[in-house]
């Protein structure tokens, strides 16, 4: 079942169960996901691979929210932003632990033959294609500069 179909019945299930934060999160994707499916040049079903980026910027705009939300003390709406984000991300594949993408980013920095922190932007196209849906953007680049020193 792709993520498309699979945001429909979860949808449905939502509603008969009253849940409204589960219900506006995913309202949110199915919107983020027509806009995708009817942007010029588009197919007529999205790809699991897009629906998975979809996700992930949608996961990415909610935690920058969440951040803005707390420091100017507006609780109310971090919570309904969390909750928003723990739906959202239910959806996306599993995140690498801290260990294993240590590994993966030492042997890509080994590959490229990267010494310092300037070789950082050799380093960061590659490991943002094999991460991808693995590890957010930010954790990659805070552990390839701590890595590199």
């Amino acid at each position: 079942m792709s993520i498309s179909n699979q945001i429909n019945s979860d949808i449905k299930q939502a509603m008969l169960a009253r849940q409204e934060a589960r219900l506006r999160a995913l309202r949110a994707i199915k919107a983020a996901l027509l806009l995708a499916a009817t942007e010029k040049g588009a197919t007529e079903e999205v790809s699991d691979e897009k629906a998975t980026q979809i996700l992930q910027k949608l996961v990415k705009q909610r935690k920058d929210s969440l951040e803005i939300f707390t420091q100017n003390n507006r609780p109310e709406l971090a919570l309904k932003e969390q909750e928003e984000l723990d739906v959202i991300s239910t959806y996306l594949p599993a995140q690498m632990d801290e260990t294993e993408l240590r590994s993966v980013l030492e042997k890509i920095i080994t590959e490229v033959g990267a010494t310092s922190s300037s070789d950082t932007g050799k380093i960061m196209p590659l490991a943002m294609k094999q991460l991808a849906g693995k590890a957010d953007g930010k954790t990659i680049g805070a552990m390839v500069k701590q890595i590199l020193g």
